[in-house]
């Protein structure tokens, strides 16, 4: 399981991280004593740092600066102070990236699966959404269930994903239209419920009956 260190003082923002983060099977610390950040820096050995600018103690780019003495593990900085001053400071500072708050959170982790595939080499071991015990591949758009592969399409897939990302809430008719159109292809009313139900007949064909359930007038939940 790979490693996230959250060097964020704003306690929501930073569970909210970490909630997301586990849905992608990835171990998350979120760090407390802001006085010794390289203490957790060290005791963990993270594969990624997400890192805040304003910070109790010392700003980020003093503990981008002392990550940096000792490794070149990736570093993302996560900031308001989004200006073309601070970005250029954090990436001459030794930062692999920088996410303007506030940010979305499929954006967040499509940006940390990037890094970490760019430095670890993630290629045919792309991290997995679980529920059920039935699991979605990022990498090929299947499904995987005791045993069995089951084939998605592109808008099964993005539909499969989006309601797993979010497991435990209901996710909107409104919000997978929007996450279908990211395939450049107009999807309407009529066009979601007809993807929905053969995804569900998929689902049903493989034994995991009842996988998402409908909120109706309102959208969509695995449950």
């Amino acid at each position: 399981m790979y490693r996230i260190l959250v060097v964020e003082d704003d306690f929501g923002i930073a569970t909210a991280i970490a909630e997301q983060t586990k849905l992608w099977a990835l171990d998350t610390r979120c760090v407390e004593n802001f006085m010794d950040v390289m203490a957790d820096f060290a005791e963990y050995d993270p594969h990624l740092v997400l890192l805040d600018i304003s910070l109790p103690f010392f700003n980020g780019y003093h503990w981008c600066s002392e990550m940096r003495k000792v490794s070149k593990v990736p570093i993302i900085f996560i900031s308001s102070a989004s200006d073309n001053m601070n970005i250029v400071m954090a990436i001459n500072m030794g930062a692999d990236d920088f996410i303007a708050k506030p940010f979305d959170q499929s954006v967040l982790m499509a940006k940390i699966q990037a890094m970490l595939r760019r430095s670890y080499d993630f290629a045919g071991s792309l991290p997995l959404l679980e529920h059920r015990g039935a699991l979605l591949s990022t990498g090929d758009n299947t499904l995987s269930y005791h045993e069995q592969v089951i084939e998605l399409t592109k808008n099964e897939y993005r539909i499969l994903l989006a309601l797993m990302e979010n497991k435990g809430k209901v996710v909107s008719r409104e919000k997978l239209m929007e996450r279908l159109w990211e395939t450049d292809s107009f999807v309407d009313e009529n066009t979601l419920t007809v993807n929905v139900n053969r995804l569900r007949k998929k689902l049903d064909a493989a034994g995991l009956t009842d996988f998402i359930t409908t909120k109706f007038g309102v959208g969509y939940f695995v449950g």
